[in-house]
């Protein structure tokens, strides 16, 4: 029996308050379609509408109210325009992370077939521990974790845990088994020996639970050429922070555009669906913003909610938004920066008659 589900809607900034209203209005129509429960939004402020009203980019009471859905759409925020001194604080999406410890970060790349890309055919997950790694801001308990002693030295620092990696190497292979039962452990322990190759050594341990799973490492240097070379040779990619934030972003455009990545920041038991790009300023109130990306993240919480409730109406209603997305691509839909002349809200319209027509 399905579940009805609370779930949080923070705009965001910029093209924020165009993509995630289209992504809330496919989660509405997919659920209706897949016969699942229904959702009770609530939407919360955060970035520059929450510094107006509160002098706050991410406020408490923000947070306290999302400590009682069951997930959250977060939109981009523009964080590097905010005013001083909340532009030098950790931004709104690393204070929810950190404030409900979400560390697991699980981005897929996969190309539309027939859409003009780098590299047809890809279909990754890049799997990214969120925590910790060589995101200064990861680091600490209170502060960012750099420091800057004179104006001609700045230093950070980065942290490695045994258990942060046990944790996302699990959940990398985990995944691997309900895909293509394929690993690779991108590290840098040739140089980065103790921390990296702690990383690349308990994913490898890890590796020994799941036999069926075959289990490979690259340098991530050498990673980034073989995915320009041979991206859909590669199926689940398991690394710390940084590294897994600059591989998605390069799988993301060789499988056809950022605007086409989602992404899903989950814990064991909470999860918030936001899209691996940013806010686009440039491009906002335009109505050309492409909202895959959000609409895509959407569908991930969805599966994630099916996943931790058992509930297939509402994972089957996630797998559908997927199926209405490449439906609505194939069919000639799409937004400029994939070669299209949709708009932001007309791609949304014609996903919905997608999903009802998909049932």
């Amino acid at each position: 029996m399905s579940h009805n589900y609370h779930l949080g809607v923070l705009l965001g900034d910029a093209i924020g308050p165009e993509i995630v209203p289209v992504a809330v209005r496919a989660v509405d129509a997919a659920m209706e379609a897949a016969g699942a429960g229904k959702v009770e939004w609530e939407q919360l402020p955060l970035g520059f509408e929450a510094i107006e009203k509160f002098g706050e980019h991410t406020p408490m009471s923000t947070l306290k109210a999302l400590e009682a859905t069951d997930g959250w759409l977060l939109g981009p925020h523009d964080s590097a325009s905010y005013p001083e001194p909340l532009r030098s604080t950790l931004n709104p999406s690393g204070t929810i992370r950190k404030h409900f410890g979400l560390f697991a970060n699980i981005r897929p790349a996969r190309s539309f077939p027939g859409q003009d890309c780098v590299k047809p055919g890809t279909d990754l997950v890049i799997v990214r521990e969120n925590t910790e790694g060589f995101y200064a801001d990861r680091n600490t308990f209170r502060g960012t974790g750099e420091m800057m002693p004179t104006p001609d030295m700045a230093i950070m620092h980065g942290i490695i845990t045994r258990e942060g990696s046990r944790r996302i190497a699990v959940e990398a292979f985990t995944l691997a088994e309900q895909r293509r039962k394929h690993v690779t452990i991108v590290h840098k322990a040739n140089v980065l020996r103790m921390t990296t190759g702690l990383f690349r050594d308990v994913a490898r341990e890890v590796a020994k639970d799941f036999p069926d799973v075959t289990v490979d490492d690259f340098h991530i240097d050498a990673m980034t050429t073989h995915l320009v070379r041979r991206a859909p040779d590669f199926d689940v990619i398991v690394t710390e922070n940084m590294f897994g934030d600059i591989l998605s972003d390069l799988s993301g455009e060789l499988a056809g555009s950022l605007g086409i990545a989602p992404s899903l920041n989950s814990s064991a038991d909470r999860a918030m669906a936001q899209a691996s790009h940013g806010s686009a300023p440039d491009i906002a109130g335009r109505d050309i913003a492409n909202p895959i990306a959000m609409i895509g993240s959407a569908a991930m919480l969805l599966r994630w909610l099916g996943s931790k409730h058992d509930d297939t109406a509402v994972a089957r209603a996630g797998d559908l938004i997927d199926r209405a997305v490449e439906a609505t691509v194939t069919s000639g839909t799409s937004t400029p920066d994939m070669g299209g002349a949709s708009t932001c809200s007309g791609f949304g319209e014609a996903l919905v008659d997608q999903i009802g027509s998909l049932v």
